[in-house]
């Protein structure tokens, strides 16, 4: 999973139950170091991934990280040798970094390859046009500003999102203090069967990327009706940021690779 939980962590230093999307299970384990964690997804092939890998199961390997893997095999091609990615792995100081960056990384070459790899028909072989609706134009080059963002920001050589980004390495999850119940079905459905005030903290990931306004009027309803008073919610996009939005906290996830990274309260989501 490309999400910071450090974001979801300092959110809910205060919570108690929390409902997330399971996805690869890397936010729900290390939510329930300190919470009960309630984790649902509508395919039941990723809640059996996920739930395998609360059991001590090893990563494995998915569509996404299937294609990740073909961009690390060009890397190469746009002057990303092993040798220059591992030297600014270990960098720690982020105006050293955004200078090596600038100098060896952030070339012509790398422009022109995101700019094919993130374009509209690139990406429509993989992902449904209703999630492509969302993705900013020149999907490319907001990519790389948001790469250059982080790296001017977190230190790499702590930064397990960036290597494993970079290098295909997995992050350390810790195991599972608590269980972590394991719920199948879409967000609002599951939400819905919750009892009523209920939960201190909600993390969606990216949901509501492509989704239509019925569902998100419905799943903002379950949210509503399954929060505590002073319940959050930690939801996150691949859109830009509306120029209104005061508290985006993208720039704070060391994935680097959101334009929205939202916290706010359960009872006014929506």
């Amino acid at each position: 999973m490309y999400e910071d939980a450090a974001i979801e962590l300092d959110a809910f230093r205060d919570a108690r139950r929390i409902f997330c999307i399971a996805s690869a299970g890397d936010t729900a384990i290390r939510l329930s170091r300190d919470h009960e964690v309630i984790a649902c997804d509508i395919n039941p092939v990723q809640l059996a991934y996920a739930r395998r890998r609360a059991l001590g199961g090893p990563r494995e390997t998915g569509d996404a990280d299937r294609i990740m893997h073909l961009m690390r095999r060009l890397m190469p091609l746009v002057g990303w040798t092993s040798a220059r990615i591992r030297t600014f792995l270990a960098l720690s100081d982020p105006a050293a970094q955004l200078a090596f960056w600038q100098q060896h990384l952030d070339n012509r070459r790398l422009r022109v390859g995101l700019s094919i790899a993130m374009s509209r028909p690139a990406l429509r072989t993989v992902y449904a046009r209703e999630f492509l609706s969302l993705i900013p134009p020149h999907f490319g080059a907001v990519l790389r500003k948001r790469l250059q963002r982080g790296i001017g920001l977190h230190p790499n050589a702590s930064n397990p999102y960036l290597r494993s980004l970079l290098t295909g390495e997995a992050t350390q999850l810790p195991p599972p203090a608590s269980a972590i119940q394991f719920l199948s079905g879409d967000a609002a459905t599951v939400l819905e069967a919750c009892a009523p005030a209920s939960l201190d903290g909600f993390t969606l990931s990216n949901i509501l990327d492509g989704a239509g306004s019925a569902y998100r009027v419905r799943l903002a309803q379950a949210v509503r009706r399954a929060a505590t008073p002073d319940a959050l919610v930690v939801l996150r996009s691949f859109s830009e940021p509306p120029a209104a939005m005061d508290a985006n906290r993208a720039a704070c996830d060391r994935s680097m690779l959101w334009g929205v990274v939202e916290v706010r309260r359960a009872l006014n989501f929506f």
